[in-house]
């Protein structure tokens, strides 16, 4: 088979660059089948805008009113070799500086314009084929030239884009541009949205007769007797010159390559037009999704033109049953399940919110140790953030984040939904989020229209949407939905349920409760809240009082917590110099707030959960009484200073359990109890003065694909190797054999760059975030601090296969 796609000076193809699975439903293929090419690398950067020329002359205002005529950073012939060279995903936004003047909501992180370039070169080989560009996330608004012809804008920072550009490829020596303007001065939200193209980006070769993009839709549906029916659909496109006849198969493997069932059909194109092929599988007793065993199937699409395989695509498939009822709350597959669910923002310490895949899995195993299965987010996610929530069992409320009937917006609710039906962790389909019209006439229609469409593609999943008020008024946001979200409003909980008796609810945002990670006395003139439950907004609850509003009542299908994460921007209750959120059952580097621990013994039922704040290093508060906390989920709770028992307690996991004891250093030991015996013993204790310095990974290895990351916590340790709460020193950290994507420590006060080899620890603890490199070896990773012993870190890294990636290619 000749090479698709080709150097510049050599015609040799470079290796690949990226070990990332194509996202979505498709997958690459290999003869005629599609092909995915990775196209992070290579690219030229530029922060600022590049203004237009100013067009004077005839002939240059009449050559700009013609096709493909682009001027200055768009041109194809633009000379771009003084901007800086990246590899995406990219955050251009968390670069910047702090500043007093910037968008509080945003974090007071300067904004702005930007500009990005892409070169490549395609074989001759590939003439005829189809040819399609695919931006999975620009953060906000985006126009796309490619060789010069204006080929997309995009209005949502969330959204991906699939871009045809077929007719407008050159081939051979030919140089073909990809120039994008992004303006995020635009902001789709009131939170951190970071700015750039900070998902990833793909070249997709198929051929003439092809699968449309996000083209396979596979939802199962129960039946009776347990006899399930996946109806199969494909949207073909016939790119070429003359009519197609296509032969389609679908086969669906178990998670052990077994065949479970399969189907074909037939269908004739005509030239330059589409259509879609139905097959319908039936699957008896298939196991079933779910969020503690989520059993994943594999669905393979095939189809044949005259000459043999014309391309491919495959998507995971789920077998769960979804049920809301308005009395007992939500069922999956038939059983009671109590939604325990977060709200997330989709930034992290260090990087923005350009995360590496594997970050997607850390933050989503961190939610899941602490007893959330649910997570929702207030816009189209990251391919990468479903796939992993298939594989963990994580459900996930899909939201769409535009209200607005215009037909490019609700063009963009279909493309969520077309991108995410096939995965079964998504549950819900959110329509909106506190709008001001919910309640109204204008509000209904709005979303009555947005429900018809995204029933068109999918009727298997109820509708929803995170409304604040209007749940009394007539013909308004309330009438429209399947599942009535409540965003607080908590004290209206039973008169909703007395006056709307038929319709399901559930708490699709509460709580807003406010913490410090690692501080236990609260300092509003420093903006430091002690991560004890004691203060949350006017318009929340504690947590403690939002979970016992939910619990006690069974038709309150769950919760989703704001936030599971800190992030930036939003600095609530404070304003400068605060840069970052307060919210969060963890800080922006998924270390543990007292939140997390209380939300563990709420959550966790089929395990002893047991955990004591604060920590016991306070000098200078001798004999002085300080509040002790024990998040505990047994009978009864033991507190014991220094071996003295300081009584029993019956365990209240809706309040916690508290004791004020005088402080002395030494050991603070809790013991939980059960039936009269121990179940679970946990301390802390006075720790010597900070000597060294530590490193723990959060994985024992890394793939050397140059894209696998994960993130080291970083620590110091007294003697005895016994964690010290209360260090906050400054260190610096120097890697070799991979790269350092960003540092962070957690603090919403912090002005310090993410992008830096220096880390304050702030109460105790800091995160690096590092990447691979490419090949077999070994990632070096050191830590120094004056007055502390250095830390070093060794991960090794293996070497895996290269997929294919689009080569650089310059003029």
């Amino acid at each position: 088979m000749p090479a698709l796609v080709s150097g510049a000076a050599a015609d040799t193809p470079r290796v690949g660059t990226s070990a990332k699975p194509p996202p979505g439903p498709q997958t690459s293929a290999t003869g005629a089948g599609g092909q995915w090419l990775d196209l992070d690398e290579g690219w030229r950067f530029h922060a600022g805008d590049v203004p237009f020329p100013r067009l004077l002359g005839q002939d240059e205002t009449y050559a700009n009113g013609k096709a493909g005529r682009a001027w200055g950073a768009a041109a194809p012939d633009f000379d771009d070799t003084g901007w800086q060279q990246l590899q995406l995903p990219h955050d251009f936004v968390v670069e910047q500086p702090v500043r007093a003047d910037a968008n509080v909501a945003q974090g007071y992180r300067p904004r702005g314009l930007a500009w990005y370039r892409r070169t490549f070169r395609l074989e001759e080989a590939v003439r005829g084929q189809a040819v399609e560009l695919r931006l999975d996330g620009i953060a906000s608004h985006a126009t796309v030239w490619v060789n010069g012809m204006l080929m997309a804008r995009s209005w949502s920072g969330y959204n991906g884009l699939v871009i045809d550009i077929t007719p407008v490829a050159r081939y051979g020596n030919a140089l073909n541009s990809i120039a994008i303007r992004v303006d995020a001065e635009a902001m789709d939200g009131w939170w951190y949205e970071g700015g750039g193209i900070y998902r990833h980006t793909w070249l997709v070769l198929r051929a003439p007769l092809h699968i449309a993009g996000d083209g396979l839709a596979a939802v199962p549906r129960e039946g009776p007797g347990d006899v399930w029916q996946v109806p199969v659909q494909l949207d073909l496109v016939n790119s070429g010159e003359q009519p197609a006849d296509a032969w389609v198969e679908v086969v669906l493997r178990d998670a052990h390559g077994a065949v479970v069932a399969h189907g074909q059909t037939q269908l004739r194109l005509a030239a330059f037009a589409t259509a879609r092929a139905a097959i319908s599988i039936a699957v008896p007793q298939p196991q079933r999704w779910s969020v503690e065993t989520p059993v994943l199937y594999r669905l393979q699409a095939e189809v044949q033109g005259a000459d043999g395989p014309s391309d491919r695509a495959a998507c995971d498939v789920g077998f769960r049953s979804l049920r809301f009822d308005a009395d007992h709350g939500f069922f999956l597959n038939g059983r009671p399940l109590k939604i325990k669910g977060v709200c997330l923002h989709q930034d992290h310490a260090g990087v923005g919110v350009a995360l590496p895949d594997a970050l997607h899995v850390f933050r989503l195993q961190r939610l899941k140790s602490m007893g959330c299965n649910a997570i929702r987010l207030h816009h189209a996610v990251a391919p990468e953030l479903l796939q992993a929530c298939d594989r963990l069992g994580m459900l996930v409320m899909a939201e769409n984040r535009l209200f607005n009937p215009a037909p490019d917006y609700v063009a963009l609710l279909r493309n969520m939904v077309r991108r995410q039906r096939n995965h079964p962790s998504v549950f819900l389909w959110s329509l909106l989020n506190e709008e001001p019209l919910q309640g109204t006439a204008t509000g209904y229609a709005i979303m009555a229209r947005a429900a018809s469409a995204v029933r068109a593609l999918d009727d298997t999943r109820p509708i929803t949407a995170g409304m604040n008020d209007g749940m009394f008024a007539t013909r308004g946001g309330a009438d429209v939905v399947d599942v009535l979200g409540f965003n607080y409003r908590q004290y209206n909980y039973d008169r909703v349920h007395a006056a709307r008796p038929r319709t399901p609810m559930l708490s699709s945002e509460d709580t807003s409760a406010f913490q410090t990670r690692g501080a236990w006395f609260t300092d509003l003139d420093a903006h430091v809240v002690a991560e004890d439950d004691s203060l949350a907004a006017d318009w929340g609850n504690t947590h403690r009082r939002a979970w016992q509003l939910i619990a006690e009542r069974p038709f309150v299908a769950g919760s989703f917590v704001w936030t599971g994460f800190d992030y930036r921007g939003e600095p609530t209750p404070f304003e400068w110099p605060s840069v970052g959120s307060f919210f969060g059952i963890m800080d922006q580097c998924g270390f543990a707030k007292g939140a997390y621990w209380l939300r563990r013994a709420l959550w966790i039922d089929d395990a002893p959960v047991l955990h004591l704040l604060p920590h016991w290093n306070w000098p200078g508060r001798e004999g002085q009484p300080i509040k002790v906390m024990a998040f505990c989920n047994a009978e009864q709770v033991e507190l014991l200073l220094n071996g003295r028992s300081l009584g029993k307690q019956a365990v209240d996991r809706a309040q916690s359990n508290q004791w004020q004891v005088d402080y002395a250093p030494g050991v603070l030991e809790a013991v939980a109890w059960r039936d009269g015996r121990e179940v679970a013993r946990t301390r802390v204790e006075t720790t010597g003065a900070p000597i060294a310095l530590k490193l723990t990974p959060d994985r024992s290895g890394l793939r050397g694909d140059g894209r696998d990351a994960q993130p080291v916590t970083v620590e110091a340790v007294d003697a005895q190797g016994r964690h010290v709460p209360d260090c906050n020193a400054l260190l610096t950290l120097q890697i070799s054999g991979g790269r350092l994507l960003g540092v962070g420590n957690g603090d919403p006060n912090a002005h310090a760059a993410d992008q830096s080899v220096q880390v304050a620890l702030f109460n105790g603890l800091a995160q690096a975030i590092v990447q691979a490199g490419r090949g077999a070896g070994v990632l070096r990773l050191q830590a120094r601090s004056p007055g502390l012993r250095d830390a070093v870190l060794e991960i090794g890294c293996i070497s895996v296969p290269l997929p294919a990636s689009v080569p650089i290619a310059a003029p």
